[in-house]
């Protein structure tokens, strides 16, 4: 089977895919779900395919293994699975966690291990994300799992510096070693990233935030420059952090304790009126300082009109304008990760200040 779909000379990445779409669609190949237009195809023989993986050392070997979700691999996330009791829970950017085998799907793949996929770069950026964790390493292998008529001869030009290699390749009659030199995505390739994927992705707001503060270019494609670098990339050292969290009088800030208000000039009438909604962040870790809060909540465009920091509880509450306002706030902080725990972000329940003692906020809520 291998060489049924001939590449038109000098064929792009996407006259690559759509022969080999075509080609399983127009051969009875193509399985559910259909057309296989435009996904990661599944095809006859997907399931008997990964159960190449048991005959693979590698997999027999690895303790951490990361499938991605697309039809052809149900069998090869099944055969992990098999003899699990208990399932695992989330791991935050500092979750240490080590994975030893990856399994991604492909349109059409070469001998060689270049790679192509449905054309979204998902696969490639779960990669770098990866690899900006420390959660893989150059030697960790790669799989994919194919129909034989999916093996293509893909020319190395066609490959970007964001692209992912294969290590191995299987099929329904073959395991293919492909012996790849060539290095796979070194981290987060920040200017082929757009605002799109920065929202279907969560965590990669965290990612992204964390490597700004490290000082590096994280310019997004559809981004100017000069925005995306505007304030300061260093990391924070003590006194700027101290000097932050001290209370302004200019915008109204108190100390309290353990407790630190800070607000904007509110208009009274707004105050009054009980338009306030209120945002929750909870498992916020117990040496996080305030500081850090608010420039996540400036970098993420989320900032509130008050913000009552509340970290002896690990928690902290956002005042905005509307709920339409703190709707979009929680949209925009989901995922997002201070020293390596996900924040919890919802609406909170109550959403209005109950009273104000003294210029000093009193929050009464659920999470009391």
């Amino acid at each position: 089977m291998e060489g049924a779909v001939r590449l038109r000379a000098g064929a792009s990445k996407w006259d690559v895919r759509e022969q080999v779409w075509d080609y399983l669609e127009a051969s009875g190949l193509a399985a559910f779900p259909r057309p296989v237009h435009h996904r990661i195809p599944n095809f006859e023989g997907a399931s008997h395919a990964a159960t190449r993986l048991l005959g693979l050392q590698e997999f027999k070997a690895a303790n951490t293994v990361k499938i991605n979700p697309d039809a052809p691999q149900k069998n090869a996330r099944f055969l992990t699975l098999e003899g699990v009791k208990e399932y695992s829970v989330p791991i935050g950017l500092d979750g240490k966690a080590r994975v030893d085998l990856v399994v991604v799907g492909s349109v059409a793949v070469s001998e060689k291990g270049w790679r192509i996929g449905k054309g979204e770069g998902y696969a490639d950026m779960e990669y770098a994300m990866m690899v900006s964790m420390g959660a893989v390493q150059k030697d960790t292998p790669v799989i994919t799992i194919v129909h034989d008529c999916q093996v293509v001869d893909i020319a190395e030009e066609l490959l970007d510096d964001h692209d992912l290699t294969v290590d191995y390749i299987l099929t329904p009659t073959r395991t293919i070693k492909t012996n790849c030199k060539r290095l796979k995505p070194q981290g987060i390739i920040w200017h082929k990233v757009s605002y799109e994927m920065l929202e279907k992705i969560p965590i990669l707001k965290s990612l992204r935030y964390r490597e700004k503060q490290a000082g590096k270019d994280v310019t997004l494609k559809d981004e100017h420059p000069d925005l995306a670098n505007a304030s300061k990339p260093a990391v924070l050292n003590e006194k700027a952090m101290a000097e932050n969290t001290r209370p302004q009088a200019a915008t109204g800030s108190a100390q309290i304790g353990q407790q630190y208000v800070e607000s904007d000039s509110l208009s009274p009438r707004l105050e009054e009126s009980g338009m306030l909604t209120t945002v929750y962040v909870g498992n916020i870790p117990p040496t996080t300082r305030v500081s850090e809060l608010k420039c996540a909540l400036r970098e993420f465009h989320a900032t509130p009109l008050r913000l009552n920091w509340q970290g002896a509880q690990h928690r902290a509450f956002l005042n905005y304008k509307d709920k339409a306002t703190a709707e979009n706030a929680v949209s925009s902080l989901k995922g997002l990760s201070l020293r390596g725990n996900i924040l919890r972000v919802e609406l909170a329940k109550n959403q209005r200040n109950k009273g104000q003692v003294k210029g000093k906020s009193i929050v009464k809520n659920e999470y009391e």
